[in-house]
């Protein structure tokens, strides 16, 4: 398994961007907010997520698989996600080894500026279907599912 790489300063900030647009209704590119309760402290922590959606369900999938918003996602089980300032709550599933697979190779072809990240962090080789269909083992994979309050 790769090591834990925290966000640089320079990515840090760019989230920081994304999540005002958001707020303010104006969001770009393939970018949902995620916010998910802390494991912890139970306070809600947002972060930038570029779903993908295979066969009409949407799948939320991370280049930093130790990161805290998949830890507290696990966790938790549930959350929101925003796109601009339409939010709806959902459900949280993390996908077993075996099924991530085939929603990870989609990955670059719906989201291929957030190929970079995979590959910057060593989970994959390069952007193509196949390196990304064979990190399963190392690449978290969320089903999204309504949530009724």
């Amino acid at each position: 398994m790769t090591t834990r790489r925290s966000l640089s300063p320079r990515h840090k900030v760019r989230n920081k961007v994304v999540i005002l647009f958001h707020r303010l209704g104006l969001p770009f590119g393939p970018l949902h907010l995620l916010t998910v309760p802390g494991r912890r402290s139970g306070l809600p922590r947002t972060n930038p997520v570029a779903p993908v959606v295979v066969d009409g369900t949407t799948y939320i999938l991370q280049a930093y698989p130790r990161s805290d918003w998949v830890r507290n996602a696990r966790a938790a089980g549930h959350g929101v996600l925003t796109r601009g300032r339409r939010a709806r709550r959902v459900g949280l599933v993390e996908l077993p080894e075996e099924e991530r697979g085939r929603i990870l190779r989609e990955f670059p072809g719906q989201v291929p500026r957030g190929v970079d990240a995979f590959v910057r962090n060593g989970l994959v080789e390069s952007g193509s279907p196949e390196h990304f269909e064979a990190a399963a083992a190392h690449c978290p994979v969320f089903r999204v599912v309504p949530r009724t309050p």
